[in-house]
């Protein structure tokens, strides 16, 4: 089997929360917003359209044509804001299976996704984007099966509503599980249930309990959590390695340092999300290993 069939990877193009956050205070982990990358197989499967689609797509021009399934949460900004941008969108011969829940409105993600490029908003529409676009609508709870990849979703605790994202593959498996907030009473069954003994959970730790329980200024009801819930997800699922991920746009590169290490010193086997950070599941030592994503395809 080649290397580029055996193989499953997550890369980190955008790790930031809520809005885009670009300085000298966030150039070690990064400004922009969430986009995480799977290769798997012979599959890309790209979470979130964020501003880090922007920097993904840009590496893709020097490997069309492109295809690869495409996974939205939801369609708050952060999320979407980088798919206007997504150079190889308009470049006939790619093709993107674009996948995302309705919304409440009734909304479908395609819907959702044309109207954020509609004018006065943005200079060109959807129907300008070259690339084969193919919108699918999820039913939550309903896996999907991509070849030999089977994606578990599952409804998350967020204002508008979310959903979380399973990848399974010959026995590995990657939870992305970002914009949800913990119940203050009991773990959220269905964030455990999709964390189950996966080799890595990517999760949304955007306070810590200080700033999510401050009395002046709560965070409770804003549709997100913290890393001590990250922890306790990550012990009570049996989870491999746990990745700290939607950074909140007040927290610099000193600040996420210390956050890192009070994770570390809970769960070990934990990092925080940073742009350009690569993760391999696979052997030789079966161990996630860490490397750069400035390589497409890291195998260390």
């Amino acid at each position: 089997m080649s290397s580029m069939q055996n193989q499953f990877t997550v890369h980190f193009w955008g790790v930031r929360g809520s809005i885009a956050s670009p300085g000298a205070e966030t150039v070690r982990y990064g400004g922009n917003t969430p986009c995480v990358e799977m290769r798997v197989g012979d599959s890309r499967l790209i979470f979130d359209g964020g501003t880090g689609l922007r920097v993904l797509g840009q590496t893709l021009l020097s490997q069309m044509p492109v295809k690869a399934h495409m996974f939205f949460t939801h369609s708050h900004w952060d999320h979407i804001q980088g798919f206007p941008f997504f150079v190889p969108a308009f470049i006939p011969g790619n093709c993107f299976h674009i996948y995302g829940a309705i919304a409440p409105n009734k909304a479908t993600i395609q819907q959702r996704l044309h109207d954020q490029m509609l004018h006065p908003n943005f200079p060109v529409p959807l129907q300008i984007m070259g690339a084969d676009l193919k919108f699918n609508d999820i039913e939550v709870g309903q896996p999907l099966e991509i070849g030999d990849i089977k994606v578990e979703t599952a409804l998350l605790n967020h204002p508008g509503e979310a959903i979380g994202y399973r990848v399974n593959w010959r026995g590995y498996s990657a939870a992305y599980v970002t914009d949800t907030e913990h119940f203050p009473d009991r773990l959220d069954e269905n964030v455990v249930s999709l964390a189950k003994d996966a080799d890595v959970l990517i999760y949304d730790a955007t306070y810590t309990d200080e700033e999510y329980y401050a009395e002046k200024s709560s965070k409770v009801g804003w549709g997100h959590s913290t890393w001590q819930e990250a922890v306790k997800v990550a012990k009570a699922a049996n989870v491999k390695k746990l990745v700290i991920f939607h950074h909140d746009p007040l927290h610099n590169d000193e600040f996420l340092d210390r956050v890192g290490e009070q994770v570390a010193q809970r769960f070990p086997n934990s990092l925080m999300a940073r742009e350009g950070l690569s993760l391999q599941l696979l052997p030789p030592d079966n161990d996630l290993s860490e490397a750069s994503v400035q390589a497409p395809q890291v195998s260390v």
